[in-house]
């Protein structure tokens, strides 16, 4: 039986995720900040959930977390890293706190995850990490510029990170959501103290108080997480997958602009090598 180990559980995609994995049959690491906020997840579960403590920006608890896995299910076979939170600020209002703490989050937690599963993955030549991405890393709006830089460092270690580990028979899955009717923007959301007027038309319009899309969220996270469960079973699993009509409408409109660019500047962009 496999098993996954799931960051983030206490709301959102994360809580689907855990409850669709266990109602599959799965053993579940079931991991929030506040062991509290999970409880319920496990109760019905006792012999395949295993509720524990993380904050992932605490690399110390990531690996007594994976060897607690370890221990009890004998491996992880799954690593989903879901944990993260957003971050509304223009780039010039950006706190430099706030910033390291949401690269702590958002990328080097997942890191810290997925160095500490890799050795077991490796030694059982299995294995999928699937990384939460967003469609952030394509589309930045104003405001988001950090969030984005979290996300597209995430992306970009991803597609490193497939390419060593493809031939040691492990996958990894980059997940790009669209909007989806959690409490992210209650829960999860934080934004720079700093306001600077000029900036009041771009990231001033996308800043909490203006937020009015929160519970109009075209995303179904039920949905969102059955999907994901059938691309981690799936023979030959997508490196990205999409969740949400939004994503995709977003995303392809995105690889069209860059593809028209690229091409508008091609000539030029070719005139910059050395004579053959």
């Amino acid at each position: 039986m496999s098993t996954w180990l799931i960051t983030g559980c206490s709301s959102g995609l994360g809580r689907h995720l855990a409850q669709a994995v266990l109602k599959r049959g799965y053993n579940v690491v079931v991991t929030a900040r506040k062991l509290s906020a999970i409880q319920d997840i496990v109760a019905s579960y006792p012999d395949t959930a295993l509720a524990l403590q993380l904050d992932v920006t605490d690399h110390t608890q990531v690996d007594q977390v994976v060897q607690q896995a370890e221990a009890r299910f004998g491996g992880v076979d799954v690593l989903v890293n879901n944990a993260g939170h957003g971050y509304r600020a223009a780039v010039e209002e950006g706190d430099e706190v706030e910033v390291d703490e949401l690269f702590a989050t958002n990328f080097f937690g997942p890191v810290a995850l997925i160095k500490a599963v890799l050795p077991g993955m490796r030694t059982r030549h299995h294995g999928t990490i699937v990384n939460v991405s967003s469609i952030a890393a394509r589309v930045t709006a104003p405001g988001s510029g950090y969030y984005s830089a979290t996300k597209c460092a995430l992306e970009g270690l991803s597609d490193g990170l497939r390419k060593e580990v493809s031939p040691l028979g492990i996958k990894v899955i980059v997940v790009e959501p669209g909007e989806f009717r959690t409490d992210f923007s209650g829960r999860s959301l934080k934004q720079s103290r700093t306001v600077i007027a000029d900036y009041a038309e771009t990231a001033g319009r996308r800043r909490i108080e203006n937020d009015t899309t929160d519970g109009h969220q075209i995303g179904d996270p039920a949905k969102g997480a059955q999907l994901i469960i059938k691309a981690v079973e799936a023979y030959n699993p997508p490196s990205l997958l999409l969740l949400g009509s939004d994503a995709v409408r977003i995303v392809k409109g995105a690889l069209d602009e860059v593809r028209a660019e690229v091409e508008a500047w091609e000539k030029d962009s070719i005139a910059t090598d050395f004579p053959s």
